[in-house]
């Protein structure tokens, strides 16, 4: 199957097509083409294969369960762990070979058990419980950007709809800590303000739906895996809209000159951080 080449939205994109699609950009990867990183990072992403992470496996783990969709999860037998429970043995390192050969995600059955009693957690929440109760995992999103022609794509982790009928998309997240300004930190080193504006614009596009609510949904993962559910503001939301534009444009250009700039070819001069600056002159004028 290749990547649709029409606007829409289409059910059972297979992950590879979805994320293997060189024809149009992501959301990921316009936030790749700005600092701190840049289009020559984005480029070697787009032309080098990307391996499995040990640490994208407990997140796509959590999907599956709370989704009711995605890879397939398997335990890795815990006779062939290591003493210290680490997948350090020959036979534990083939059985994660082969699980990813087939597409499924290998966790050992402590870290089963986590995602299992996460989802388990996810249900006695009131708002979180309700919005997955009934809708569409995983749609993939595919339009056209009006001022540029770039082809754009999207992939919500949930759609479904209010009591009143307006949608809303749902993106799960599993994180250190579920704490407001912890979540604000993440959103601003991430770019989950980039996110949602990019995800409501292309159903907008394709749905002709401008009112579509987006809504993160942040789960800790250690006991007692609290749950928050969280909204942007409508500042960042502009902000991140701002960023996007600037990135489809980024790439347009890049796209059409051939040239993927890293950090330039200059000497840089920086400053230190205002943080750091400070602390430091205190320090200075506590031992003059």
């Amino acid at each position: 199957m290749i990547a649709p080449s029409e606007p829409g939205i289409y059910d059972a994109v297979p992950d590879t097509v979805y994320h293997g699609d060189r024809t149009s950009l992501s959301s990921s990867g316009a936030r790749k083409l700005l600092l701190p990183s840049t289009p020559a990072t984005f480029r070697h992403e787009q032309d080098n294969e990307r391996k499995p992470k040990k640490a994208f496996d407990f997140g796509h783990a959590a999907h599956t369960l709370i989704l009711g969709y995605g890879p397939e999860i398997v335990e890795i037998p815990e006779d062939v762990l290591a003493s210290n429970g680490a997948v350090s043995t020959k036979e534990a390192k083939e059985f994660v070979a082969e699980a990813r050969a087939a597409g499924n995600v290998p966790l050992k059955p402590d870290e089963h058990a986590v995602v299992v009693a996460m989802a388990e957690k996810l249900k006695s929440h009131s708002i979180a419980a309700r919005l997955f109760e009934n809708g569409s995992p995983e749609q993939s999103i595919y339009w056209t950007d009006k001022e540029s022609g770039v082809r754009l794509r999207a992939r919500p982790d949930w759609i479904t709809r209010f009591a009143n009928g307006r949608t809303a998309m749902v993106d799960f997240k599993s994180a250190n800590s579920a704490a407001p300004a912890d979540f604000a930190r993440s959103a601003a080193d991430y770019g989950y303000h980039q996110q949602q504006p990019w995800y409501c614009d292309g159903f907008a596009d394709v749905a002709a739906d401008s009112n579509a609510a987006f809504l993160f949904v942040v789960q800790e993962k250690t006991a007692p895996y609290l749950v928050n559910v969280i909204e942007l503001d409508r500042e960042a939301v502009e902000l991140g809209r701002r960023l996007n534009r600037l990135a489809i444009e980024t790439y347009a250009r890049c796209m059409e000159s051939g040239i993927w700039p890293g950090y330039g070819n200059d000497v840089t001069r920086i400053e230190l951080p205002q943080w750091a600056m400070y602390q430091q002159e205190e320090l200075l004028n506590v031992n003059a």
